[in-house]
């Protein structure tokens, strides 16, 4: 009897041991290394805007950026996350993916496929979901952002935080000159991009959406006679804004319902335009009380 237990105790940790070696060794297998590996190799892809556009998903950095895109229904596809890199892992916090999604790779991997400098070790790869002005639905007097050939991410991204916090209706790009999944415009946008209503279209067929709606067009121009302060901002309104560099295309300033400006000091050409978008918002909140 005292032989069959001492038996049972060896049998039972030569069991525990081989457990453990399997479990170690199913860790080092799912731990991805290899920079050849086909899956290194896409999300290293995905730091350009080519690829991104060509296989319709983006890579999300960070898990405050993570956490705001599940908070939107942004449609996750994987997540790859770094042991070394992780202070500490957030409790009870749930990522919305199945488990085979959820993939772990060394420091030196993440290091590569990551855009941050200082990464916290979490990135996902999300798929894109582009809105159409068909798509749109507006309530009440609406705020509407139309950014024309915008070419900095940082702006962008600036802007889209600006938005989010003014509870502006809609974004609008023409004439896209920075991919909004540009890791810099996520970084910049706080993750606002996800919370936000974006959507591309041409110049034409944006201002005739406009008319439909009964939204009047306020071109931000140094050419503009009014002050953007003297503008009646409670209606439903579209703030257009040009490019760093030019500014809004003749196009813009011909068929604007008015064109406005922000009074500076002679000697400055013009503001940043994602504080001349924040400026004029702003203004359009103070009037409606709502500030």
């Amino acid at each position: 009897m005292l032989f069959n237990r001492w038996k049972f105790i060896v049998l039972l940790y030569q069991a525990l041991w081989v457990c453990q070696i399997l479990f170690y060794n199913i860790i080092i297998m799912t731990t991805i290394t290899s920079f050849t590996n086909s899956r290194v190799k896409e999300l290293i892809q995905l730091k350009r805007a080519v690829a991104r556009r060509k296989n319709g998903i983006f890579i999300i950095d960070g898990l405050r950026e993570i956490t705001a895109a599940q908070k939107a229904k942004i449609n996750l596809v994987e997540l790859y996350y770094c042991s070394a890199l992780i202070k500490r892992w957030p409790s009870g916090y749930k990522f919305d993916l199945n488990e085979n999604n959820i993939i772990e790779v060394s420091e030196a991997i993440f290091q590569k496929i990551c855009y941050k400098e200082k990464p916290d070790g979490f990135l996902a790869v999300a798929r894109n979901q582009p809105l159409k002005l068909e798509d749109i639905k507006l309530n009440g007097n609406s705020i509407i952002i139309v950014l024309e050939a915008v070419e900095k991410p940082g702006n962008l991204g600036a802007i889209l935080r600006t938005a989010q916090a003014a509870q502006v209706d809609l974004v609008i790009i023409n004439n896209s000159q920075t991919d909004i999944y540009n890791p810099n415009v996520i970084r910049a946008s706080e993750g606002c991009l996800f919370s936000t209503q974006i959507v591309f279209a041409s110049v034409d067929k944006t201002k005739q959406w406009l008319v439909k709606n009964n939204i009047k067009s306020l071109a931000a121009a140094t050419q503009g006679k009014q002050s953007y302060t003297k503008i009646n901002l409670k209606q439903s309104i579209a703030i257009i804004l040009g490019s760093e560099a030019k500014g809004l295309s003749s196009n813009w300033l011909k068929i604007a319902d008015e064109l406005i400006r922000i009074p500076i000091k002679p000697g400055i050409d013009s503001l940043n335009v994602s504080v001349s978008a924040a400026i004029i918002t702003f203004e359009a909140l103070r009037q409606r009380g709502l500030v």
